[in-house]
């Protein structure tokens, strides 16, 4: 092969073989990068759902709160209620309670004294006396 020709066949189909490898590798390269496109697609969607979960959560915790700050300010009020019922009560009762040592004193005082009346010579109802009759002189019969 005149000129060198041998060599330059040999040169262009090494060249040819590294314009295939380098297709194939740019085929592999473009499957991989559009591969990881998809997949930062998918992690894109995944982390708006997540975010927009995440979103929600916070609206939902915020509103549980504020929905327990509203049930501890209705138990506060109720606790003062209820307090104020109990408190009121037990006046009542303490009152009714004087009353009724008092009322039990004056009763007593009046069985007492009551007891102590014929003592004296008084007496509710006028006692009774009961008639004997004197011995009878024996009327002696006449036979």
């Amino acid at each position: 092969m005149p000129f060198g020709l041998g060599k330059l066949q040999v040169i262009e189909s090494k060249l040819e073989i590294y314009e295939d490898l380098s297709k194939e590798m740019l085929d592999k390269l473009e499957r991989a990068v559009s591969t990881i496109s998809e997949n930062s697609n998918k992690i894109a969607i995944v982390l708006e759902r997540h975010e927009s979960r995440l979103a929600e959560n916070e609206r939902s915790d915020a509103l549980i709160l504020r929905l327990l700050e509203e049930m501890k300010e209705e138990q506060k009020s109720e606790k003062q209620i209820i307090h104020d019922r109990i408190s009121s009560l037990s006046g009542k009762v303490e009152y009714n309670q004087k009353f009724v040592y008092g009322a039990g004193a004056v009763l007593a005082t009046i069985v007492g004294v009551a007891q102590l009346l014929p003592f004296f010579g008084w007496t509710l109802t006028p006692i009774k006396q009961n008639a004997m009759l004197g011995e009878m002189p024996l009327v002696h019969a006449v036979s």
